[in-house]
Protein backbone atom coordinates (compact mmCIF):
# COMPACT_ATOMS: atom_id res chain seq x y z
CA UNK A 1 0.00 0.00 0.00
CA UNK A 2 1.17 3.45 -0.90
CA UNK A 3 0.40 6.14 1.76
CA UNK A 4 2.15 9.78 1.62
CA UNK A 5 2.83 10.93 5.49
CA UNK A 6 3.22 14.69 6.57
CA UNK A 7 4.44 15.87 9.84
CA UNK A 8 4.26 19.08 11.57
CA UNK A 9 5.30 21.49 13.80
CA UNK A 10 7.49 19.71 16.35
CA UNK A 11 7.19 16.57 14.91
CA UNK A 12 8.96 17.79 11.27
CA UNK A 13 11.73 19.69 12.96
CA UNK A 14 12.59 16.58 15.34
CA UNK A 15 12.51 14.27 12.59
CA UNK A 16 14.00 16.66 10.06
CA UNK A 17 11.36 15.55 7.32
CA UNK A 18 8.30 17.32 6.64
CA UNK A 19 6.95 14.78 4.02
CA UNK A 20 7.57 11.07 2.79
CA UNK A 21 5.81 8.79 0.02
CA UNK A 22 6.24 5.52 1.44
CA UNK A 23 4.82 1.37 0.53
CA UNK A 24 3.94 -0.80 3.74
CA UNK A 25 2.82 -3.96 3.41
CA UNK A 26 -0.86 -5.35 3.96
CA UNK A 27 -0.23 -6.16 7.18
CA UNK A 28 0.04 -2.67 8.16
CA UNK A 29 -4.19 -1.90 8.40
CA UNK A 30 -4.71 1.16 10.65
CA UNK A 31 -3.09 4.54 11.95
CA UNK A 32 -2.00 2.66 15.41
CA UNK A 33 -0.15 -0.10 12.90
CA UNK A 34 1.66 2.56 10.36
CA UNK A 35 2.90 4.36 13.90
CA UNK A 36 4.37 1.24 15.01
CA UNK A 37 6.51 0.65 11.98
CA UNK A 38 7.61 4.18 11.76
CA UNK A 39 8.49 3.71 15.56
CA UNK A 40 10.71 0.86 14.22
CA UNK A 41 13.10 2.78 12.34
CA UNK A 42 14.85 3.64 15.47
CA UNK A 43 15.67 7.14 16.63
CA UNK A 44 14.51 9.90 15.66
CA UNK A 45 11.41 7.75 15.11
CA UNK A 46 11.26 5.81 18.12
CA UNK A 47 11.49 8.60 20.71
CA UNK A 48 9.38 11.50 18.46
CA UNK A 49 6.44 8.68 17.75
CA UNK A 50 6.86 6.52 20.69
CA UNK A 51 3.37 4.77 21.92
CA UNK A 52 3.34 6.99 25.07
CA UNK A 53 3.24 10.45 23.63
CA UNK A 54 0.15 12.51 22.42
CA UNK A 55 -0.26 12.75 18.69
CA UNK A 56 -3.07 13.86 16.40
CA UNK A 57 -3.49 12.17 13.05
CA UNK A 58 -5.50 12.93 10.54
CA UNK A 59 -6.21 10.83 7.19
CA UNK A 60 -6.65 12.37 3.78
CA UNK A 61 -7.33 16.07 5.86
CA UNK A 62 -9.45 14.41 8.61
CA UNK A 63 -8.92 14.23 11.96
CA UNK A 64 -8.66 9.88 13.02
CA UNK A 65 -8.10 8.04 15.70
CA UNK A 66 -5.37 5.37 16.22
CA UNK A 67 -8.16 2.72 14.93
CA UNK A 68 -8.54 4.15 11.69
CA UNK A 69 -7.91 2.14 8.51
CA UNK A 70 -5.87 2.87 6.22
CA UNK A 71 -6.52 3.97 2.25
CA UNK A 72 -4.85 2.98 -0.42
CA UNK A 73 -2.66 6.61 -1.88
CA UNK A 74 -3.69 8.20 1.37
CA UNK A 75 -2.19 11.08 3.18
CA UNK A 76 -1.76 10.43 6.75
CA UNK A 77 -0.60 13.43 8.58
CA UNK A 78 0.92 13.46 12.18
CA UNK A 79 0.59 16.33 14.68
CA UNK A 80 1.65 17.26 18.14
CA UNK A 81 -1.25 17.91 20.27
CA UNK A 82 -0.99 21.83 20.31
CA UNK A 83 -0.10 23.20 16.91
CA UNK A 84 0.22 26.99 16.77
CA UNK A 85 -0.43 29.24 13.65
Amino acid sequence: MKLELRFFASLREALGVSQESIVISDSIKTIADLRAYLVQRGNPWSEVLAQGKVLRCALNQVMVDASTPLQENAEVAFFPPVTGG
